[in-house]
């Protein structure tokens, strides 16, 4: 299924009269406070967002998971759906692999379909918390950490041979999750498991093209819950430099304990110059993987604020890699995709409307009143009509979940592909 033009034009043209008027408003609102109206919109078109591949099935937990039918049974058809995101929302122009979950057949075919749909290939994602058919060795008690050599070499294998795969795509970043750690005290040796961790990275990073990035992730728990390997920021920061300038860390918003202050973590990382990629989502409790802006809305709001100051002030640090990470349940996937693509655009918005220098002010001035009201006014601003004109500056629907149902995409996809397709992934 595809999503054209004319469908596009014509679904815009019932709403197109009341998204003037009240786009009109809010920009002239916004001019008389000074604000570049046209910068912050052009800002919002250029902004894109990874969809990651697992992520366009039902999600599921350990207890049980929901088909929302009509899933896509290939990289193919995930692609597709992706092209449905982008068509609607303009911003979804990336998709980041997950392997083994999905590797293509046919690699000229998989580039030729992306780049029909204008999407583009952004950093790929290896798999060693799970034991994979066919695998001589078991990632049981750990892999680039496992006290066992012959493990380590494998799960170092399996890397290098993700960024092969990722570099025939033009894929240009390397993601490293692990799940390694210890389920009971006294099971691991704290420092040779860092140190074997690493050796492991150091190899892999050594495997990267002139032109990649590193990105290593960090957790605090789950699935082991004593201890793990590369449990904050801090622990990937020091394994990052250790490998060189080409590795940073990654940012996973659910990857932190209760009430992390996690707009701190980013701020002080891009200073640092190590802030390298960033997976969207939100929780209630722990690594909930929820739609993104549906739980913590002004701490997303919050982050943004100091990433928007980051790329303002810190030119040492690199492009940053966007992605959602999440996890739908009982939602239609791409449903909740685009609520989550709407909320990081509305909290980029919302945080470009802060006058930094204004704020610095009142700062060094310890106005913490005002600062506090130069935040809220930017966060109490409905920027619903930036997102519109962006979307229709680049092609996109004003309303991208109406136009989806209104469209019946999923009635259509049902249609396709039938009730029974399971997508890859866990």
């Amino acid at each position: 299924m595809k999503i054209n033009q004319p469908q596009i034009s014509d679904y815009n043209q019932k709403s197109l009269k009341d998204h003037n008027e009240n786009f009109d408003f809010l920009s002239n609102k916004l001019t008389k406070q000074g604000k570049d109206v046209n910068s912050i919109v052009a800002k919002l078109s250029e902004f894109q967002v990874a969809i990651p591949s697992w992520a366009l099935g039902a999600g599921g937990t350990r207890f049980g998971r929901f088909s929302f039918y009509g899933e896509p049974s290939n990289l193919e058809q995930k692609i597709e759906d992706i092209g449905i995101l982008h068509s609607l929302t303009q911003t979804a122009g990336a998709v980041s692999l997950h392997i083994p979950w999905d590797i293509p057949s046919d690699y000229a075919a998989i580039k030729e379909k992306a780049d029909a749909l204008n999407i583009k290939f952004d950093a790929v994602n290896s798999n060693t918390f799970q034991d994979q058919s066919g695998a001589k060795e078991s990632y049981k008690y750990g892999s680039l950490s496992n006290v066992n050599k012959a493990v380590r070499d494998q799960a170092i294998q399996h890397n290098l041979d993700v960024i092969k795969i990722g570099d025939k795509l033009g894929s240009k970043a390397l993601t490293v999750w692990l799940a390694d750690g210890s389920s009971f005290p006294g099971q691991n040796n704290f420092q040779t498991a860092f140190q074997n961790t690493q050796d492991s990275l150091i190899d892999i990073y050594k495997g990267l093209p002139d032109d990649w990035k590193m990105l290593v992730e960090y957790k605090p728990y789950e699935p082991n819950f004593y201890s793990t390997i590369i449990q904050d920021w801090g622990a990937s920061l020091m394994l990052a430099n250790g490998c060189g300038d080409k590795a940073y860390t990654l940012v996973d918003l659910g990857h932190h304990l209760p009430n992390s202050n996690i707009e701190q973590i980013v701020s002080i990382l891009q200073l640092k110059g190590k802030l390298g990629g960033f997976h969207f989502n939100d929780s209630k409790y722990g690594d909930d993987d929820l739609t993104v802006g549906s739980i913590k809305p002004y701490a997303l709001f919050l982050i943004f604020n100091e990433l928007v100051y980051g790329m303002q002030n810190n030119p040492q640090n690199p492009d940053l890699a966007w992605m959602i990470d999440a996890s739908h349940n009982i939602k239609d996937p791409l449903e909740d995709l685009i609520q989550s693509l709407e909320a990081i655009q509305e909290a980029y918005a919302k945080a470009m409307l802060i006058d930094q220098d204004v704020l610095r002010a009142a700062q060094l001035n310890n106005d913490v009143v005002k600062c506090q009201e130069i935040l809220q006014e930017a966060y109490r601003t409905d920027v619903r009509p930036l997102l519109e004109k962006a979307r229709l500056n680049s092609g996109g629907v004003i309303n991208p979940i109406d136009a989806y149902r209104t469209l019946q995409v999923r009635d259509q996809l049902i249609r396709e592909r039938g009730k029974n397709t399971i997508a890859t992934g866990l």
